[in-house]
């Protein structure tokens, strides 16, 4: 992928891989048009490699609480976003430098982690 230039700074938010850490993204009216943003908030391979690893983590503290039982496996319950958001969020702020979508779209930013989570998996997407 390219690199983040200056270049990035005139384009619209959503072509802006890096651009957003104090603005406030275009609204988007899908997910099919919000996930080419997310992806272009996860440009760095670190930062992408620390989301699949978050979120692989999270499916193993989800499966945890599955086979223990909600109170048995609570810590797990407990864990799960913890991990997740906690190394997302340090590929965003320390590899990307941009703000993380989940605070402005929760809901279709989670969304974006579990596919392109399936997409690296699965070997659409590069690890």
């Amino acid at each position: 992928m390219q690199g983040m230039t200056d270049e990035h700074a005139t384009t619209a938010p959503t072509d802006a891989p890096a651009s957003n850490m104090g603005s406030n993204p275009a609204r988007f009216a899908s997910f099919e048009e919000f996930y080419p943003f997310y992806l272009s908030e996860h440009q760095n391979v670190i930062s992408r490699r620390l989301h699949i690893v978050g979120t692989g983590l999270v499916c193993l503290c989800l499966l945890m609480v599955v086979l223990w039982g909600v109170v048995g496996g609570f810590q797990y319950l407990v864990a799960a976003p913890i991990v997740g958001y906690g190394f997302a969020w340090v590929g965003h702020f320390f590899f990307e430098k941009n703000k993380p979508a989940t605070f402005t779209y929760p809901a279709w930013s989670l969304m974006g982690d579990f596919k392109m989570f399936g997409e690296t998996i699965t070997g659409k997407r590069a690890f």
